[in-house]
């Protein structure tokens, strides 16, 4: 499984396969018969969440030796990649948390959300001698971040796990110091099943935390919790998987403890379907369905409608294309659950409003 570093690193998306692997160099995209493209090759720049970060880097390295187009992605979280593409720096900005109508109306041009893939936030722990998968109620996972549960050894997190012997260990909160897509996931998900977390700290990309320690995006809670004993904060399913952490079950709307996985995202996603239709903005957390993991969430890319300039528009819109149909089979071996057919079918009409001046930009119509 590849590794992956602080914040702030710039893809090159022409560099070896090894920048972007792990031991054995596993993960890194196969080598084709195509070479890498020129110095001269036209650069796309995206900068943006880190939830998606192991998906977009193999993304990039492999759009990049097949198509020619070098793309750079900076993994600088969700709150930095609007700002880029508001400032106009960038192609494209990568975001967990979708656009408010009222932030919508304070970027200068209107922008389109695509969504790329699903991921699952999980509870990722350091706690002395626990196995993996100890089961936590919306209940227990609020009372820890409002900082209500202190010790490991807490009755309401021992009544769920009666045959695990839990230590005497205080509870360590990690979470997010910088603006978060991440946080908005996991925040929303609070909000929606408890009425104190909603009342006292509310849900958004950043939020003032009632406790705990702050780290610098999914790698820094990562480091956070590794390094601390009795430790706990939320992170994308690949990174705790990345670094062996363990992390919870926890009990969806169906009353079922369900495991953060591929499927179970899936099926959180699925679970949502009808609200998406509406708005591909809606939050999928504790969505209805027995197999949902319920702290689950799309990330997008967010581009500008009207693109000002035809070469850099098509090659933007031309990889939007391939992401959400070739990229896709790229996503359950790095723990993203794919895109439903509902969801492509909205992706679909929204780069067909990609356009310089008026003109669409793919080639073909999806």
């Amino acid at each position: 499984m590849r590794r992956w570093f602080g914040l702030g690193i710039l893809l090159a998306a022409v560099a070896a396969a090894g920048c972007a692997g792990g031991p054995g160099g596993e993960g890194a995209p196969p080598s084709g018969p195509r070479p890498a493209p020129s110095a001269g090759a036209l650069r796309l720049n995206g900068a943006g969440a880190t939830f998606p970060y192991p998906l977009y880097s193999r993304w990039f390295d492999t759009y990049s030796r097949e198509h020619g187009i070098q793309v750079n992605y900076q993994s600088i979280g969700s709150g930095g990649g609007i700002q880029q593409l508001k400032n106009r720096t960038v192609d494209f900005g990568a975001s967990d948390a979708p656009l408010s109508d009222e932030e919508q109306k304070e970027m200068p041009a209107p922008v389109i959300h695509i969504p790329t893939v699903a991921g699952a936030v999980v509870l990722a722990y350091n706690v002395p001698d626990a196995p993996k998968g100890l089961r936590m109620s919306p209940e227990v996972v609020a009372g820890i971040f409002l900082g209500q549960i202190k010790k490991w050894n807490d009755p309401q997190i021992t009544a769920l796990n009666p045959d695990v012997s839990l230590p005497d260990t205080a509870v360590v909160v990690a979470h997010r110091s910088d603006g978060s897509g991440t946080t908005y996931i996991f925040t929303h998900y609070l909000s929606a099943v408890s009425p104190d977390w909603q009342t006292k700290v509310g849900a958004g990309k950043s939020v003032s935390w009632p406790v705990g320690l702050g780290g610098k995006g999914n790698e820094g809670v990562t480091g956070v919790v590794k390094q601390t004993p009795g430790g706990i904060g939320y992170v994308e399913l690949a990174y705790a998987i990345q670094n062996n952490l363990n992390y919870a079950q926890v009990r969806n709307a169906a009353g079922q403890f369900v495991e953060p996985s591929v499927v179970s995202t899936t099926a959180a996603a699925a679970g949502s379907a009808a609200a998406l239709k509406r708005d591909v903005r809606a939050s999928i957390a504790n969505a209805a369905g027995a197999e949902a993991y319920p702290i689950s969430g799309f990330t997008y890319i967010l581009v500008y409608r009207d693109q000002p300039d035809l070469e850099r528009g098509k090659a933007l819109a031309d990889l939007l294309d391939w992401a959400i149909r070739d990229g896709q089979k790229f996503a359950p071996d790095l723990h993203y659950a794919p895109l439903p057919a509902a969801v492509v079918k909205i992706n679909e009409a929204a780069l067909r409003q990609l356009n310089y001046q008026g003109q669409p930009l793919l080639a073909t119509a999806p």
